[in-house]
C-alpha cells in the first residue's frame, strides 16, 4: 500500500510524517537540533545539523510505522522560512546559516528600501518590505561582512531546499518560500529582474523555482541508504512551513484562517488573487496552491516565549514532568488556567526576538509589566499566553482591515493543544476556532503535496477536502469576549510607550555596559 513522507524542518527540530491514500497518519518523529546565538540578536544553525536530525526523524517515522520502505510513494518538505544557506560549487556549506529570526540586518532592510526608491516601491516590486528576517537582508550582510565567504558562493538555499539537495542533489526551491527573499516577483511567480540588477546578484546563485506539488528530483542512493528508504522515490517542491502548514490545516480556500503557535505565531489567510498591503504591515506570499497567494502575519516568539519561561523558569516543572513522563507545557497551562482571566492586570511583551507584525521592529524587547508583590506563579504563566494571543490579535485585526473576511479560524501548534489556550484564542479573536483532524500542521501538509504530485489527486484543494476535516469547533465565550477586549486595548498601547526605549536599551547592551 502505498504511502507519503512528509518532512518538517523547524527551528528546533525536524519531524517526519508517514500518511497512507486516506490521509490517515500512520506513525510521526521528531528529532532535535541546536540553535546558536553568537551575539545578542543574531541566531543560526548548521545545516549538517538539519540532516542529522531529518535522518533521524524519518528513521524513526519509518520503524514506528511498520511500513515497508518500498510503499514510501512520495516525499514532500516544509521548512523554516527565510534562512539563509550559501553552497560552493560542490554543494559544501560555507557558513552556518542565518535563521529567520535574525535581527543583525537592519541596516540592510533600511538601505534596501533607500535604493529602490522607498518601501511602497519595494512592495510593488517584490510584494513585501524590507524586514530583517528577510534572506535578502542576510545575503547583503555577508557579502559586506564577509566578503570572501561571498565571492565562493554559487548556490543559495533555503533551509529545507539544502534538505532537498542532501536528498536529491538538486539545488531547487518553489514558490511559497522563495516568497520570502525579496527577490521573486510574486506576480510572475519568478525572480525579479529589477531586484537582481539593483542589487548586483547573479541569477546563477539563485535555484529555479516550481510550484508546490511539482516534482523536483529523485532521492539518490546514498540519501536512501542513510534514511532507510529506496532510492528513485520522487521529492516534490513542498514550500515555507506557513503556506505547507495552511494546506495541513486545509487553508486552501477564502473565508478559512489558520493560526499557528510554533516558535513563531503565524495568523494566515488565502487569497485567489494578489494583493499587498503597501505598507507591508502584514505579508503577502505565493500559496502552496498553484497560481494563487496567502496573506498573513508573524509573531517572532510566540511558542517560543513559553518555550523560554519553561527553559529558564520552570525546572522544577521539567523535573517533574521526567519523574510522571508527562509533558511539562502540560503542568504549566495547568497553573495558568487557576489564574483569572487578565492575570491580574499583568501583561506579557512577547518581544524576545524583536518584532515583525505589526512593528517590524528589530529593537523590541519583551518583558512582564503590572507586576505587584502578590502575583503569583500562575499569573506569570497566564500572562504569557495571553500576551502571545494578544500579538496574535494583532496580526488578525490588520487582516480584517485589509478586506479580508474570516468565518473560521483553524488553530494548529502548541495552542492547539492546550484546552485553556484554544479557548483563550476563541475568546481573545472574536471568532469560531477548529482543530482539524490532524494536528502536524506542515508535516501532514508535506505529505498531502507529495500525494499531489505522486498523482494520487489532480490539485492541493481536492486532495485537502478529501482528508482535512474538522474535528472540534471552539465558539467564543460572549462574557470572556468582552472582558479581552478591554485588556487588549491595554495591550495595544504598551509597545507604543516603551518604542522609544528598547533601541537605548540594545545600546546598552552592544557597549557591554
Amino acid at each position: 500500500m502505498s504511502c507519503y513522507l512528509g518532512i518538517d524542518l523547524g527551528t528546533s527540530g525536524a519531524k517526519a510524517l508517514l500518511m497512507d491514500t486516506a490521509g490517515k497518519i500512520l506513525a510521526t518523529a521528531s528529532a532535535e537540533h541546536p540553535i546558536a546565538a553568537p551575539r545578542p540578536g543574531w541566531s543560526e544553525q548548521k545545516p549538517d545539523d538539519w540532516w542529522r536530525s531529518a535522518t533521524q526523524a524519518v528513521r524513526r517515522a519509518l520503524h514506528r510505522a511498520k511500513v515497508d520502505p518500498a510503499d514510501v510513494a512520495a516525499i514532500g518538505l516544509s521548512g523554516q522560512m527565510h534562512g539563509l544557506v550559501l553552497t560552493d560549487g560542490d554543494g559544501e556549506v560555507l557558513r552556518p546559516a542565518i535563521l529567520w529570526n535574525d535581527q543583525r540586518t537592519a541596516r540592510e532592510a533600511a538601505e534596501i528600501e533607500r535604493a529602490v526608491g522607498g518601501r511602497r516601491n519595494l512592495v510593488k516590486m517584490v510584494g513585501n518590505a524590507a524586514m530583517t528576517s528577510f534572506t535578502l537582508t542576510k545575503l547583503l550582510w555577508v557579502r559586506r561582512h564577509e566578503p570572501r565567504v561571498y565571492e565562493r558562493a554559487r548556490h543559495l538555499l533555503l533551509p529545507k531546499d539544502y534538505l532537498r539537495l542532501r536528498l536529491t542533489g538538486e539545488y531547487v526551491g518553489d514558490v511559497s518560500d522563495m516568497s520570502g527573499t525579496l527577490m521573486l516577483d510574486q506576480e510572475k511567480r519568478d525572480w525579479s529582474g529589477p531586484i537582481l540588477e539593483k542589487f548586483r546578484i547573479d541569477r546563477e546563485l539563485l535555484p529555479p523555482v516550481v510550484e508546490s506539488h511539482e516534482i523536483t528530483g529523485r532521492l539518490t542512493k546514498p540519501a536512501a541508504r542513510q534514511l532507510g528508504l529506496k532510492p528513485g522515490v520522487p521529492v516534490v517542491g513542498g514550500g515555507g512551513d506557513q503556506p505547507v502548514g495552511a494546506v495541513g490545516n486545509g487553508i486552501v480556500a477564502p473565508g478559512l484562517a489558520s493560526a499557528t503557535l510554533g516558535t513563531s505565531g503565524v495568523m494566515y489567510v488565502h487569497s485567489r488573487e494578489y494583493r499587498a498591503d503597501p505598507e507591508s504591515r502584514v505579508n503577502t506570499f505565493c500559496s502552496c496552491v498553484a497560481g494563487q497567494w496567502c496573506l498573513f502575519g508573524c509573531v517572532l516568539s510566540a511558542g517560543g516565549s513559553l518555550q523560554w519561561f519553561r527553559n529558564t523558569l520552570a525546572q522544577s516543572e521539567m523535573q517533574q514532568a521526567r519523574r510522571e513522563k508527562r509533558d511539562p507545557y502540560e503542568l504549566l497551562t495547568a497553573q495558568a488556567a487557576e489564574a483569572p482571566l487578565g492575570a491580574g492586570g499583568v501583561f506579557f511583551l512577547p518581544y524576545l526576538t524583536g518584532e515583525r507584525t505589526p512593528y517590524a521592529d528589530p529593537f523590541a524587547r519583551g518583558g512582564w509589566i503590572g507586576l505587584q508583590a502578590g502575583t503569583t506563579r500562575g499569573q506569570l504563566i497566564r500572562a504569557v499566553l495571553e500576551g502571545v494571543t494578544f500579538a496574535m490579535n494583532d496580526a488578525l485585526q490588520l487582516l480584517k482591515a485589509a478586506g479580508v473576511r474570516i468565518r473560521q479560524i483553524r488553530l494548529s501548534g502548541g495552542g492547539a493543544r492546550s484546552p485553556i489556550w484554544r479557548q483563550m484564542q476563541a475568546d481573545v479573536y472574536g471568532a469560531p476556532c477548529a482543530v482539524v483532524n490532524a494536528d502536524e500542521g506542515p508535516a501532514y501538509g508535506a505529505a498531502i503535496l507529495a500525494a499531489v504530485g505522486a498523482g494520487e489527486f489532480r490539485s492541493v484543494a481536492q486532495a485537502c477536502k478529501a482528508l482535512v476535516q474538522v474535528a472540534e469547533t471552539i465558539q467564543p465565550g460572549r462574557a470572556a469576549r468582552a472582558r479581552y477586549a478591554d485588556y487588549y486595548r491595554q495591550f495595544t498601547r504598551l509597545y507604543p510607550a516603551l518604542s522609544d526605549e528598547f533601541p537605548r536599551l540594545q545600546a546598552l547592551t552592544e557597549n557591554g555596559r
